[in-house]
């Protein structure tokens, strides 16, 4: 499943025992919403989280937004009922919490397949336990279905014994693995969420950090921190700028038979080009949905 430009700032969890919250959900900013069925659903508010977010995925509604259900772990008792039910649901990919080795992807995908789900739907998948992020490159590899691997720091820290700081060094080195894994399986992956709603310096830092460690986005819990995480994973006007002016001596350095380009000083490689590209095929992605649904 290749890479789309289809950003993924930010993406929001929302408890599925909250009727509200997924109706409200239609509405807000977010690139992408996980609805959730594990970690934010008591055990006897399960059943009940799983329909009302089959009601609401068949309602509809989401427009451009990027629909993903975290369901509870496969050998837990729900756990294989939530993945068989939102098999159909429209989602357009199941994220799979705990995830400690490629057989748990692929256990998960053969009963996706057995429950008639489209080729389409995406397996995503929590990086959260020490045996899963030292697995991180065989998960990413995992199945052609793999969409992504989205960072579970608040269970990580908790797993490794280590503490939140504000740079994250206790837990960098499994940041940068997943990311490594990531790009090398052409996926996304998804910063982990920053829990202190009145941090607001340090969650915009939080942001940038992941941004320049080559995270696609930020996982958030509230919806007040969508506009910083979209506005840091947003391609700046001055980068887009510079991405058109490569693109553009590219193309004409191409016609002109020239090897190697040099604009105000800088030798343009074809790695330049590329990342231009991508920055260019993000901001326009990022155009249109702003300007209609897509």
């Amino acid at each position: 499943m290749p890479m789309t430009p289809r950003p993924r700032r930010s993406i929001l969890y929302m408890p599925g025992s909250n009727a509200r919250a997924l109706e409200k959900g239609r509405n807000l900013d977010a690139d992408s919403l996980i609805l959730d069925l594990e970690d934010a659903i008591t055990p006897d508010a399960k059943e009940i989280a799983r329909s009302q977010i089959l009601d609401a995925l068949s309602e509809g509604g989401y427009g451009h937004r990027e629909l993903i259900v975290r369901v509870n772990a496969i050998n837990t008792l729900w756990g294989k009922e939530d993945i068989a039910a939102m098999a159909t649901s429209g989602a357009h990919g199941i994220l799979l919490p705990k995830v400690d080795s490629a057989i748990m992807v692929q256990e998960a995908e053969a009963l996706m397949v057995a429950s008639k789900a489209p080729d389409d739907m995406a397996i995503w998948t929590m990086m959260e336990t020490p045996l899963g992020i030292l697995h991180s490159k065989e998960i990413a590899f995992s199945s052609s279905r793999m969409g992504g691997l989205v960072l579970g720091t608040s269970d990580l820290v908790k797993n490794l014994h280590c503490s939140h700081t504000h740079e994250r060094l206790p837990i960098v080195t499994s940041l940068g693995l997943c990311i490594l894994a990531a790009r090398a399986a052409g996926i996304a992956v998804i910063d982990g969420v920053h829990t202190d709603l009145s941090d607001d310096k340090g969650f915009e830092y939080s942001c940038r950090q992941g941004l320049e460690m080559g995270f696609d986005g930020k996982s958030l819990i509230h919806p007040k921190t969508i506009e910083m995480a979209n506005s840091v994973y947003s391609p700046s006007e001055d980068e887009l700028l510079w991405s058109r002016t490569i693109i553009e001596a590219h193309g004409q350095a191409i016609k002109e038979g020239q090897g190697v380009i040099v604009i105000k000083g800088k030798v343009i490689e074809e790695l330049d080009v590329q990342n231009a590209e991508r920055l260019v095929a993000k901001a326009n992605f990022i155009s249109a949905t702003e300007s209609k649904e897509v």
